[in-house]
């Protein structure tokens, strides 16, 4: 796969346009678009350390518990090319203040929800917010500070991702124990103000520089590369999501932990999940393919092995610890390889990764669900495990074609 292209005609454009701000604004404007990328990635995974009490609180069962990592994940989808198209001519600054609103809405009626319908009605604003935000907010480093900290910039907003994994999910998995699903919500509701208040204040005007038309979308999927980029993102996502969704039905069944040990658990996979990232944006830069592959191979291996060696916890944790440092490589793996099959249009290429990441996240959860009602956690685990065994396959066949 050919590198990324880090001069491409629209990040030239942008760089070309002095910044008059000085750097401690530019900055802020930076930790404010991250801060708010790591409550939009909390607020959409924090049910996966919460499923049986929400489960529990409407009597439902696990599988249809998992529906508030479903509902997210369809809406983003097809929100991130619909939005970002219909709203090309909109203000940056305030469509990212606006999504960040609308995720305050979101949070606070989930905390308020007196029926299941309701809190799946928050995820579906949840689920606008991130396809929204996520294809504005990715690519804007190059118009927030000077060209030669772009790349550091662009390093700060991604770590929201791993961050959100490593310290947004324990804690609020944390709050639920103690106060109750609904307080953690709440918490996130509070969050999500203060994001909205800083980013109003810190990020400057934003005029749409260019806008992305549906025909650039379309014109980028037919090409070869963003199809291989596409169908291997989608099976290590699916096989990631789909027992990662489950990974706290499976810790108390399986592995017999209390709720205060999955909080743990899930903190140390967070903490390998930021080692990943880092890794695998050294990794990717010099053999892509490579880094991929073993990062689905890595998956393979933990979700494969967990029903064997996962039922006491010091096997639990060390193979969560091998599968947060291989997912913890797959977002920047898969946005590498879109942003190379795209290089002129970087904003298309984040669409093309959002909308094709969030999708396959909500079936993986989907299909997780129904196994997990269906037969049990461990079967989950086996079927995540295969699907990773076929992105490797895929990645491999890939390099052979060229």
């Amino acid at each position: 796969m050919p590198q990324a292209s880090t001069t491409t005609p629209a990040v030239e454009r942008a760089h070309a346009r002095p910044t008059a701000r000085s750097p401690l604004l530019s900055w802020l404007a930076v930790a404010s678009v991250t801060a708010g990328l790591f409550a939009i990635v909390t607020v959409e995974i924090l049910p996966i350390g919460l499923l049986p009490e929400i489960g529990h609180s409407f009597r439902v069962t696990d599988g249809t518990a998992g529906l508030t990592m479903t509902m997210p994940g369809f809406l983003a989808a097809l929100s991130a090319p619909l939005v970002t198209t219909a709203t090309a001519r909109v203000d940056r600054r305030f469509m990212l203040c606006a999504f960040m609103a609308l995720l305050v809405v979101a949070n606070f009626l989930a905390a308020v929800a007196p029926a299941y319908w309701l809190v799946l009605v928050s995820r579906v604003l949840v689920g606008v917010t991130i396809g929204g935000f996520w294809s504005i907010g990715a690519g804007l480093a190059g118009r927030l500070v000077p060209a030669e900290s772009v790349g550091r910039a662009t390093a700060v907003i991604f770590s929201a991702v791993p961050l959100g994994s490593v310290l947004g999910v324990p804690a609020g998995t944390f709050v639920g124990d103690v106060a109750g699903w609904r307080t953690a919500f709440v918490a996130l509701g509070v969050l999500s103000v203060g994001v909205w208040v800083v980013m109003l204040v810190v990020i400057p005007p934003l005029p749409p520089e260019e806008a992305l038309r549906g025909s650039v979308l379309r014109g980028a999927l037919r090409g070869v590369g963003t199809r291989w980029a596409l169908l291997v993102t989608v099976l290590v996502v699916l096989a990631h999501f789909g027992a990662y969704t489950y990974v706290t039905p499976f810790l108390r069944q399986v592995t017999d932990v209390g709720p205060g040990l999955v909080t743990v658990f899930l903190l140390v996979y967070g903490a390998a999940g930021i080692a990943g990232n880092f890794l695998g944006g050294a990794a990717v830069v010099r053999r892509p393919r490579a880094a991929f592959a073993v990062a689905a191979g890595l998956i393979a291996v933990a979700t494969l092995l967990l029903p064997v060696l996962g039922t006491r916890p010091v096997g639990a944790v060390v193979l969560l610890v091998v599968w947060g440092i291989a997912y913890g490589a797959v977002p920047v793996c898969s946005q590498a390889w879109f942003a190379a099959a795209v290089p002129r249009s970087p904003e298309a290429a984040s669409v093309l990764f959002t909308a094709s990441f969030q999708a396959t996240l909500s079936l993986g959860a989907l299909t997780g669900g129904v196994l997990v009602d269906g037969a049990s956690p461990s079967a989950v685990m086996v079927l995540a495990g295969l699907t990773a065994v076929l992105a490797v396959a895929a990645v491999g066949l890939r390099g052979r074609t060229g």
